[in-house]
Formats: structure tokens, C-alpha cells, sequence
């Protein structure tokens, strides 16, 4: 392939169709690199199975803020999406007639009528809290720090191990982890190191068994050393223990006579998002014909972090006999794209 010395993306597409494809970057390094380069592999590698309106939106490199979803008393569904354009262009005719065709050619006659206005700021900034949620249940999804607590839950699993080696190398830390295996799995270790600011020069990554991973990661400190204090290195770890025993935390609630689904996740340092997680809470609840009928999606900040909190409440209808831990599970094995 010979010495790349401008930026580019090479693709190798395998000849055998179960063999994985090859990516191959060059570019310039910058912390936070590998974070950036997972949440785009992340947002683009998933085997789509359906077309629909959040597959668009991404397709049109369109970020999704906010949704609210709801239905009229004539039975028609309204969706509000809070959007923002990464080609910045969504002030110009020309880009919002582009994205009202692509949508007209997915959703085809069954979409009515298509808006696209500028909304302020102040709609879009996050709040300190939505009012949906009380201390004890912000307590029981965001709050908890011992993954060990959660380990009979359906929406979690066992707690990764991670061990810190300053021995094997004179400029590097070794951190070794040996976890899980699950979609998104590179992109919440990177965008943990790339919220510490810490660099990762070189990472091997290895699938041990059908659900367990391997990954040796050589880093330093944005100011070029080793990470020595013993209280930095439990701070990292314990993070890391964290967001791979649970990347996002899913929860249902009764409501009175509502049932109301809650998915967050945490927002990177950046602003950024996980990419489609809206996309699997709606395709898991087409599998087990759960209908929607209210649907929110925000940003808030609760305690020292900003979350991303998806508000669902279902529509029952005639199928009331999905449990609630089945309801749970799918979601939870649809987000981690684990055999249903």
C-alpha cells in the first residue's frame, strides 16, 4: 500500500461475504482522535435492516437534539425534530428541499406535510433537569458508580476487569481490559480517554470468545507522561469499570396508567452524542408491536455530567401481554446489538 503522507481513507471490501472489511485512516494526530474515529464507525457500520425517518436524518448528516413524538386525536402522528446541520447549509432552500424529498421518498403518502423552521437557542440548550424525573429514579439510572450492584439486572452486565502497568514501557501506561463485547464497545473506551484528556498512541484490540474482548492500550497525558498517581489511575478505572458495564441505562416505570421507558446515556465532553440510539428503542419496539405514543428527547445536565434522555411513553393498544422485563431485555439487547 506504500507510506500515506496526506490525509486519507482507504476501504478494502473483503471478497468473502462473512469477513470483515478493512479501514485503513491517516490523518493528523490530536487527542480524542480514536473517540471521533468510533462514534463515525459507530454512526455509519450498522447493518440497517429498515429505512426511516432517524436513518434519513443521518444519511443527510443532520444531528438530532431533541423529539417529540405524538398522536392526534384523528390518529395522525406528529413528529418535532430538534436538529442540527453539521454542513451548516439548513438556512438555504436548497438544503430544505433536499431533506423534505428524502423524506418524502421514504415515508412516501403517508407523510402529510413536511416544516423546516429556525428555532432559538434557548430551545435547544439543555436544562438542569427534566421534571419526569424524581431523586430516586435519577438515583437508580445515573448515579450509580459500583457496576458489581447491577450484576442480577437485565440492562446490565458483568463488571469489566482493568489492570494499569507502568513496568512495560518507559514512555507509556499499559491499560489492559477485559470485557463484554458490544456495539459501541471502542467508542465508550475512547471517548472515556478523550474526556480525560488522555492520548492513546498505540491499542490492540482482540475477540477472545463470541462475547468477550481483549484490548492493550499504550497512553500518556496530554502532557506527554506516564500516568503515575495512584488517584488518577482509580479515577480512570472506575470510569472505565463504569461505562462498559453500563454504556447506557435503560429503565421502565408505571406511570398511573401509563408505561413510561427512560434510555440515557452520558454526552461526551465535546456535546456529542451516541449516534442512533433512537433508531434501537424504536426498532426494538416494532419487534414486540409496541406502539409509541408520546416520545421526548433531551439534554440535561444532573449532577456533574450531561445526559441524553429518551422519554417514551407506550401505547398500549391490544397487546398488553409483553412483561415489563421483556421489554427491558429487548431494548437493552437491541442497543448492544446482542441476539434477540
Amino acid at each position: 500500500m506504500g507510506i500515506l503522507y496526506d490525509d486519507a481513507v482507504l476501504i478494502r471490501v473483503s471478497d468473502e461475504e462473512d469477513e470483515p472489511s478493512v479501514i485503513t485512516v491517516n490523518c493528523r494526530d490530536k487527542t480524542g482522535l480514536g473517540c471521533d474515529l468510533c462514534r463515525i464507525i459507530l454512526f455509519f457500520g450498522l447493518t440497517v435492516v429498515r429505512t426511516d425517518v432517524t436513518e434519513v436524518l443521518c444519511e443527510l448528516e443532520l444531528i438530532i437534539k431533541r423529539v417529540k413524538v405524538s398522536l392526534t386525536p384523528d390518529g395522525k402522528v406528529m413528529d418535532l425534530f430538534f436538529i442540527t446541520d453539521t454542513r451548516e447549509l439548513l438556512h438555504t432552500k436548497k438544503r430544505k428541499d433536499d431533506t423534505s424529498s428524502h423524506l418524502r421518498a421514504v415515508l412516501g403518502d403517508s407523510m402529510i406535510s413536511c416544516d423546516i423552521e429556525m428555532v432559538g437557542p434557548e430551545i435547544m440548550n439543555s436544562s438542569q433537569g427534566p421534571s419526569f424525573l424524581s431523586d430516586a429514579v435519577v438515583e437508580e439510572m445515573l448515579y450509580v458508580e459500583t457496576p458489581d450492584e447491577h450484576q442480577n439486572s437485565t440492562v446490565a452486565f458483568k463488571s469489566p476487569s482493568i489492570n494499569v502497568d507502568n513496568s512495560l514501557s518507559p514512555s507509556h501506561t499499559l491499560v489492559q481490559i477485559v470485557c463484554q463485547d458490544h456495539k459501541g464497545l471502542l467508542f465508550d473506551v475512547m471517548r472515556t480517554f478523550k474526556d480525560y484528556n488522555i492520548q492513546i498512541s498505540y491499542g490492540r484490540f482482540t475477540k477472545k470468545e463470541k462475547t468477550e474482548c481483549e484490548l492493550d492500550l499504550f497512553i500518556m497525558q496530554a502532557d506527554g507522561k506516564k500516568i503515575i498517581d495512584p488517584i488518577k489511575q482509580k479515577s480512570l478505572c472506575s470510569r472505565l469499570r463504569v461505562e462498559l458495564s453500563r454504556p447506557l441505562r435503560v429503565a421502565l416505570f408505571n406511570r398511573g396508567p401509563d408505561t413510561e421507558l427512560l434510555v440515557a446515556n452520558p454526552v461526551e465532553l465535546s456535546g456529542k452524542g451516541r449516534p442512533l440510539v433512537f433508531y434501537d428503542i424504536t426498532l426494538a419496539l416494532k419487534i414486540l408491536d409496541k406502539g409509541i405514543f408520546l416520545a421526548d428527547i433531551g439534554r440535561y445536565v444532573i449532577g456533574d455530567r450531561e445526559w441524553e434522555i429518551y422519554r417514551v411513553i407506550l401505547d398500549e393498544g391490544d397487546n398488553v401481554s409483553v412483561s415489563k422485563t421483556m421489554i427491558e431485555e429487548t431494548v437493552w439487547r437491541m442497543l448492544m446489538s446482542w441476539e434477540l
